[in-house]
């Protein structure tokens, strides 16, 4: 940091006002701001360039459905729309949940929905569109890591833009 004192002298309780230091100064708050889009791109280029998978590509998405035909309906729709590549049916998930005040309990039916992370907000918007109930339950986690072969499956089976 005395480097920065011996370049730019405090001026009389003002703060430095000479065009160097401001240059230098946009120059390193431009690269503060842009970090989180400079760190995507290399990633992106890194995995482009060693074929190596690039963490939060494709996701998992999480639904509770309230019976097994519901559920089944729902996983068909899905892959006829290509929103995803596979969609795993879990029998039976015991939930106890809060609903207007007072505590529920169910039986319900897990799916499991893998699909590209750019698929997400499209998908969500028409399991809200289709789903019985009232608020249903999505939410999703980035996959880190996997069988590469794998991922790559799910990046074929889900549609484009």
């Amino acid at each position: 940091m005395d480097w920065l004192t011996q370049r730019c002298p405090p001026l009389a309780a003002q703060s430095c006002l000479r065009p160097g230091c401001l240059s230098w100064l946009l120059v390193v708050m431009a690269f503060i701001l842009s970090y989180p889009m400079l760190r995507t791109i290399s990633l992106e280029l890194h995995s482009v360039v060693t074929g190596s998978y690039l963490s939060g590509t494709h996701s998992v998405a999480f639904v509770n459905c309230p019976n097994e035909q519901i559920a089944k309906d729902i996983a068909r729709t899905i892959l006829d729309k290509k929103l995803a590549a596979c969609v795993n049916i879990l029998p039976r998930a015991s939930s106890l949940y809060f609903w207007k005040g007072e505590i529920e309990e169910a039986t319900e039916i897990l799916l499991l929905v893998k699909t590209k992370t750019s698929k997400i907000h499209e998908l969500s918007n028409y399991i809200r569109s289709i789903h019985p109930f009232e608020i249903p339950e999505l939410f999703s986690l980035p996959i880190d890591q996997g069988n590469p072969l794998y991922l790559k499956w799910i990046e074929e089976g889900v549609a484009e833009n």
